[in-house]
C-alpha cells in the first residue's frame, strides 16, 4: 500500500489535534493578559510546557516499550484533554504551570508515538515526501486554529472546551486505525561534548532555534495583545507567522542541499535579525506591512532547526544519527524552555517591544557565530552531504519503532 494511503489516518487525527494544540498556546496567552497576570509570570508559565516536553521525550519510548503506543497515545491525548479543561476551570497562575507540564509531557508522548509510525511506514525512498506532508500537515493546523480564537469569547470557558474536544477527537481517526508492530530499543545516549566538538555550529544553531521558535509560539500571542491587537489581530499575526514557514521550509532546506548549509544558515539568521531589527526600531508601523515583515521574520527563523539538524548530520556517520537526534532534541527542549521566561522578564521591564529585540539578538548572535566558523571549518564536501531533514523527522527517528497511531 502508498505510504500516504496508509498513513491518511495518522495525517487527519494530527491536522486536529494540532488545530487544538494552537489554539490552546494562543488562548492561554491571550488569556493571561486579560486576566493581568505579569509578563514575566506568564512566560514562566509558557515554559513550563518545554519541561514538561523534556521529560516526555525521554519518558515516553520506555512506556511505549511496557504498554505498547496505541495504549500511551490514548493515554496521553485524554491527560492532554483534560488539563485544557483545567485551565478553563480554574484561572491561576500556580495550577496553569502544573498543566502546561502535563501538557508539554503529553504533546512529546503523542509525537513520538505519532512520528515513528510514520517512520515506520515510510522508506528511505520516499521519507522525505512523507514527512514533508506530515510538516504540512501540522503548520496548517497551527496556522488554522488561530482562527478559531474568534469563535468565542476568550474570558469564558467555551474555547477551552473546544481545544478539549479537538484534543479528544483527534484519537478518532488515529487510535481507530492503530495496529501494533515490532518496538525498537531506546536509542542509547551520546556525549554532548563530543558531539559539539564534532559540529559546533549545528549544536549551537539546536539550540538557539529552540529558543527562537518557544519565543514565536509562547509569547507572540501576549507581544501582540500588548501592542494593542484584538482578538482577530492576535489571531492574524499567529497565522501569518506560522503559514510563513509552511511556505519556505521545504525550498530553503532544498536549496542547502546544494550548498554549504552554513551560508543557508547565516542567510536565515541574517535576514530575520534585519527584519527584527526593522520592526523593532520603526513601530508603530501600518499593520499591512507589520504582518508581511512578521511572516518573513518567522519564515526565515522557523527554518533554522532543520537546517542545523541537517548540518549536524552531515558530519555523523549513519550509526551514530539516532543517538545524536535524541541529544539534539533534548539540546532544543532545554534552550526551548527558557526563551519564554528571558523574553517574558524583559517584557516586563521594557515593554513589548522586547519581543522582537530579543528575537533579533538572537538571531544576530547566530549569524555572527556561523560566520566565524565558516572561517575555521572548511565545508562539508558535496558528496558527504546528506539530504534535508525536516524537523519532526528528527524526532521521528528518535521513537520507537511502532505502530505510528
Amino acid at each position: 500500500m502508498h505510504p500516504i494511503r496508509a498513513t491518511w489516518p495518522l495525517l487527519l487525527g494530527m491536522g486536529i489535534l494540532m488545530l487544538g494544540a494552537g489554539l490552546q498556546s494562543t488562548l492561554l496567552g491571550v488569556r493571561a493578559t486579560i486576566e493581568a497576570f505579569p509578563t514575566a509570570v506568564t512566560g514562566l508559565i509558557m515554559s513550563c510546557y518545554y519541561v514538561g516536553y523534556l521529560a516526555g521525550t525521554q519518558l515516553a519510548p520506555q512506556l511505549i516499550a511496557r504498554v505498547g503506543p496505541v495504549r500511551v497515545f490514548a493515554t496521553l491525548a485524554a491527560l492532554a484533554s483534560v488539563a485544557v479543561l483545567v485551565h478553563g476551570a480554574w484561572v491561576h497562575p500556580g495550577p496553569w504551570a502544573f498543566m502546561r507540564l502535563l501538557s508539554g509531557v503529553c504533546f512529546a508522548g503523542i509525537y513520538v508515538v505519532a512520528e515513528s509510525w510514520l517512520n515506520h511506514r515510510a522508506s528511505s525512498t520516499n521519507r522525505g515526501q512523507v514527512f514533508a506532508l506530515y510538516m504540512l500537515v501540522l503548520y496548517v493546523g497551527l496556522g488554522g486554529a488561530q482562527f478559531l480564537l474568534v469563535l468565542g469569547n476568550p474570558q469564558s470557558p467555551q474555547p477551552f472546551m473546544l481545544v478539549s474536544a479537538l484534543i479528544s477527537a483527534a484519537l478518532v481517526p488515529i487510535v481507530g486505525s492503530a495496529q501494533e508492530v515490532a518496538i525498537r530499543t531506546v536509542p542509547q545516549r551520546v556525549r554532548f561534548r563530543d558531539l559539539y566538538r564534532n559540529s559546533p555550529l549545528g549544536v549551537v544553531a539546536v539550540a538557539i532555534s529552540g529558543m527562537v521558535s518557544s519565543i514565536i509560539f509562547s509569547m507572540g500571542p501576549v507581544y501582540a495583545r500588548l501592542s494593542g491587537f484584538g482578538t482577530r489581530g492576535v489571531a492574524a499575526f499567529m497565522a501569518v507567522s506560522i503559514f510563513a514557514a509552511v511556505l519556505t521550509q521545504y525550498p530553503v532546506g532544498r536549496l542547502s542541499d546544494r550548498m554549504d548549509r552554513r551560508t543557508v544558515i547565516a542567510s536565515m539568521c541574517l535576514t530575520a535579525a534585519v527584519v527584527a531589527a526593522v520592526i523593532e526600531l520603526s513601530a508603530p508601523l501600518p499593520r499591512g506591512l507589520f504582518l508581511t515583515l512578521a511572516a518573513l521574520f518567522s519564515g526565515s527563523a522557523l527554518t533554522l532547526y532543520s537546517l542545523s539538524v541537517s548540518h549536524v548530520n552531515d558530519k555523523l556517520d549513519p550509526s551514530q544519527m539516532v543517538a545524536a537526534s535524541s541529544a539534539l532534541l533534548l539540546i532544543n527542549g532545554t534552550a526551548a524552555a527558557f526563551g519564554p521566561v528571558l523574553t517574558g522578564a524583559l517584557m516586563t521591564l521594557y515593554g513589548a517591544r522586547a519581543y522582537f529585540g530579543v528575537l533579533g539578538a538572537l538571531t544576530a548572535t547566530l549569524t555572527l557565530f556561523d560566520l566565524w566558523r565558516k572561517l575555521r571549518r572548511s565545508p562539508v564536501p558535496q558528496e558527504q552531504k546528506g539530504p534535508f531533514i525536516n524537523t519532526r523527522e528528527l524526532v521521528a527517528s528518535v521513537g520507537p519503532e511502532e505502530p505510528r497511531s
